[in-house]
Parts: C-alpha cells; structure tokens; sequence
C-alpha cells in the first residue's frame, strides 16, 4: 500500500497531533472559505429582497434554511481538516470538490428562498457532502485506529444524502416538516459516528476556524455600511439618515466582533458534547451576522423610499438579528468568563437592542448600546485586548 502511495504522491491520511503547536489555518482552508463567501452573500442579498418586498417571515424561514446548509457543509469540512489534513494533491482536489458544491449551492438560492425550489441547493450540498465521504473512506483505508469512527461517517452521511435526493419527490406540504427530520438526522451523525471515539480536533485550531468564518459573515455588514455611503452620495435629499445609517452601521459591525473576539474559544472545546454544542451554536451566531446585514440594507431602502416595508418592521430586521448575535455570543462565550455586572449588562442590552425596533432610528440606538457592552467588557477586563497584548510580547 505504501508503494502504491509513493508512485502516486499520496501522503496516507493520518490524525494530526491534537496539541500541534503554532497550528494556523492552511492556504487551503482560507481559499475554501472564499467560496462561502459567495453563498453567504448571495443567501443575505436575497433575505434582504424578500424583507424590502414585506415578505419578512417567509423569506427568514427560507434563509434559515440555506444557511443551514452552508453552515454544515463548512463545518463538517473543518471539523475533518482540523484532525486529519495532509494536504497532498488528492485531499486538495476533494477539496476544490467540495468547492464546487459551493458554487452549485449558492447558484440556487435565489430560485430555494423566492421560488421553494431546492433542486440547485440540493445538488449543491450533496456534491460537498459526498466528496466528504470520500475523505472519510481515505481515512478509514490509511487509518486502522480511526477506521470505525471514518466508516460511521461515511455510511451516515451517504444515507442522509440519498434522503435530501428523495425528498426533492414529496410535495410542498410537508416540505417543512421533511427538512426539519432531515436537520436532525444530519446533526445526529457526528454523535453517533464519535459516540465511542472521538476524532483529533485542534483547539486552537478550531477556534480560529470559527472566528474566521465569523469575520466572513460580519464582513457583509460592512458591505451594507458601504452600500449606505453610496446611496447617500446619489441621494442628497436623504443624506443625512444614509450617513447615519451607514457610521452606526460600522459601530454595530465593530461592536459585534469585539463581542466575539472578547473571549477565547478554544478553552471550551473540552468534551465531544461541549464541543458539538458550541459547534452547532454557532449556526445561530453566524446566520444572525449575515442577516444583519441584509437588514442594513433594506434600512438603506427605507431611508430611500424603495420599500413600502413599515419603520418598526424594517428596523426589525436589522436589531432582532444583532439582538440573537450578542445573546447568542454572551450566552456560550462571554458569560462563563464575565463579571457579574457584564452578565447583568450584556444580555438587558441585547433585549433593548431587539425592542429598540420600537424607537425612531433604531439604528443609533443599536449602536449605542453596542458601544454600552463593548465598554462594560473593557471597564471588566474581560475586553481581550490585555490578553492579546501579552500574548504578542510572548
């Protein structure tokens, strides 16, 4: 076997030392969250067309549902490169595979969240999924102590693939219904391929994943904020609410990654069961981000009178987003670490932040009380900036 391997420039897939030091995300794993960046975008411009067009809860719930899909398509990926990456050509070009799927995926969005067709996206995801499977065998093949775990991963996956496929047959109705089942069933695979040994994760490594996919989301708030800038420069007699959207808009995006990045996550990736359930929140932590900053943009809309959307709904849509963000983030990051007066403060923040929808210029007092959590963190110590200073002098 390892004759074969040679001739062919195969490196066997082996598990990479957990406590690996001065671990980083690859080139690779960077380029493959490009393509994300893709479908995130395409996932947010479309939420962001149905909330203008007042179909606010259909076009969430169809959101919701993409997103899962670009969320467990990249996470299972990380999961596997942060325990058994070897980075030989094979392992690259399953890689740029699973890329494709991406691009497939994300070309389906728009006809999956307006139309309810989800033939594209399906395709799309079982393309990446599939390719995983075939890392998963690789692994089971070069690594006899990993082989019951990799073969529970592949049969797994392949069957819950098939069932997507079959689900495009039944009808609309239970349409809800069969992806929620399916939802589950994904989500239940990891638990049951690791229930008696669990893969190599990298705590490090993983952490940083996380946090580089999180800058990936809050990267199309930003875009919203330019967008703002934009109009505002074609729209004079609406200049001022633009301008002020578009520097609150830059306070919310700040704030939210100051949130994040207050507190190290590798710490808490103990356990398999700690780790799946921070691992499977971060879906609620990352498609609040992106829809934050669909709804930036159609506050953009609002202040141009390109949307019949009422205020308070418009708002909405962009303050019960950051809202899910900081208790999501202060909830499974913050709070364990936190003074009691920050674990008072964040989380009546964040409720203020999703009632502030209520008020005129929800925006300014969204960023407001942003400004008000990242000041308590900084006021606390538990800000993160010390830490990362002692850890660049180190």
């Amino acid at each position: 076997m390892t004759s074969i391997l040679s001739r062919l420039d195969l490196r066997p897939i082996r598990p990479r030392d957990k406590h690996e030091p001065h671990r980083v995300a690859s080139t690779l794993e960077l380029f493959f969250d490009l393509v994300f960046v893709v479908a995130v975008s395409l996932a947010a411009q479309t939420l962001h067309h149905l909330e203008t067009e007042q179909h606010i809860a259909v076009g969430a719930g169809a959101y919701l549902m993409v997103f899962f899909a670009i969320w467990w398509a990249w996470m299972n990926f990380t999961w596997f490169a942060t325990a058994f990456d070897n980075d030989d050509w094979l392992y690259r070009v399953t890689t740029i595979a699973q890329m494709a799927g991406v691009l497939v995926l994300a070309a389906g969005v728009e006809t999956g969240m307006v139309d309810g067709d989800f033939t594209l996206v399906t395709f799309g995801y079982v393309i990446m999924r599939l390719a995983m499977v075939s890392q998963w065998l690789r692994l089971a093949v070069n690594s006899p102590e990993y082989r019951t775990v990799a073969v529970r991963y592949a049969v797994g996956i392949t069957v819950v693939q098939a069932a997507w496929v079959l689900r495009l047959l039944l009808p609309e109705s239970v349409g809800v219904v069969s992806f929620l089942v399916l939802v589950v069933a994904e989500v239940c695979v990891p638990v049951w391929a690791e229930r008696r040994q669990v893969t190599p994760y990298h705590n490090h490594h993983i952490a940083e994943r996380f946090g580089l996919f999180t800058l990936v989301v809050l990267g199309e708030g930003l875009l919203g904020s330019a967008n703002a800038i934009i109009d505002s420069l074609k729209d004079s007699e609406h200049i001022v609410p633009l301008v002020a959207l578009a520097v609150c808009s830059l306070l919310i995006v700040a704030a939210m990654w100051w949130l994040y990045f207050a507190t190290p996550l590798h710490g808490r990736f103990g356990t398999l069961r700690q780790s799946l359930t921070l691992g499977y929140a971060h879906y609620v932590i990352f498609a609040a981000a992106a829809a934050m900053s669909a709804g930036i943009e159609v506050l953009v809309d609002l202040y141009g009178d390109q949307t019949e959307l009422p205020p308070v709904a418009a708002a909405a849509t962009l303050t019960v987003p950051v809202a899910v963000f900081v208790l999501a983030v202060w909830l499974l990051a913050v709070r364990p670490a936190a003074t009691g007066a920050a674990n008072a403060i964040i989380p009546l923040a964040g409720l203020a932040i999703a009632a502030s929808a209520l008020l005129p210029a929800a925006e300014v007092f969204t960023a407001a009380l942003l400004v008000v959590i990242v000041a308590t963190l900084v006021v606390t110590g538990r800000d993160g900036t010390v830490r990362n200073a002692r850890r660049a002098e180190g």
